[in-house]
């Protein structure tokens, strides 16, 4: 098929436009003849094509990646099998460059196994559908969930969104990612609202260069916030580090 479709590319460019088998310059008949053969040629029987494949088969069909670029909640392919990242951390050991060091589980066996990247490898990302749901409550470990056009329910477990978990509230709109029909990863907003409840006093000159201090969210995270920051102020947090961006 590849090779069919190099030798049209290559006829193609060689014929003036609305150019008829008739009208064709000297030279390029064999170019005309290329075309002509490659309007009646058909795929052989059970070759099967890419627009007929099932949805899951087209999954596969990855783009390469550096590994500076892996982040929580892809979904790659190594060495024949799928694998989510479920875990991953960003180090600098010396001479022997960037590296990322990542928790992956095999989307089939559910087994985990670590791997270590260098920054500048590649690796083959596999594309995910991703839909998107309205945050209704939890029970435990399951989360509900809304589709917003259909207003039907679906339950999650807790634990596809990882730590984000906590950031999650009443209407939330959130993703999920799906690999052959199944849910994956989900994800919140990159930003979130959030309320102090608890601060530490401004202390003003004990230091020349403003130090953050800690504070308490209504969601019971405790993050690193400007000194100036107080009990019941609204403030953006990104929920990809738990830093704090601005004042609401």
């Amino acid at each position: 098929m590849q090779i069919l479709r190099r030798k049209l590319l290559e006829a193609s460019r060689r014929l003036p436009l609305f150019c008829t088998p008739a009208a064709a310059p000297r030279g390029s008949a064999h170019a005309v003849a290329t075309l002509a053969a490659a309007a009646r040629w058909a795929p052989p029987a059970g070759a099967g094509s890419l627009a007929a494949a099932p949805w899951a088969a087209t999954q596969r069909r990855g783009v390469k990646m550096l590994g500076s670029d892996v982040k929580l909640g892809n979904v790659i392919q190594r060495r024949g099998r799928i694998y989510q990242v479920i875990k991953a951390q960003h180090s600098h050991q010396g001479r022997g460059g960037a590296t990322i060091q990542v928790e992956l589980r095999d989307v089939d066996t559910g087994n985990k196994i670590t791997e270590r990247f260098r920054t500048d490898e590649a690796l083959e990302r596999v594309f995910v559908e991703e839909k998107s749901f309205t945050y209704l409550y939890q029970e435990g470990d399951t989360v509900m969930l809304m589709e917003p056009e259909t207003f039907e329910q679906i339950e999650v477990s807790k634990d596809l969104f990882g730590k984000a978990a906590a950031y999650l509230k009443d209407e939330m709109k959130v993703n999920l990612q799906y690999f052959d029909g199944r849910p994956m990863s989900a994800t919140v907003p990159p930003r979130v609202t959030c309320t102090v409840v608890e601060a530490q006093p401004n202390t003003k000159g004990l230091t020349a260069q403003p130090q953050y201090k800690r504070v308490v969210l209504d969601n019971g995270l405790t993050v690193l916030a400007p000194p100036f920051i107080a009990a019941g102020e609204k403030i953006v947090i990104s929920t990809a580090d738990d830093s704090y961006m601005t004042r609401a």
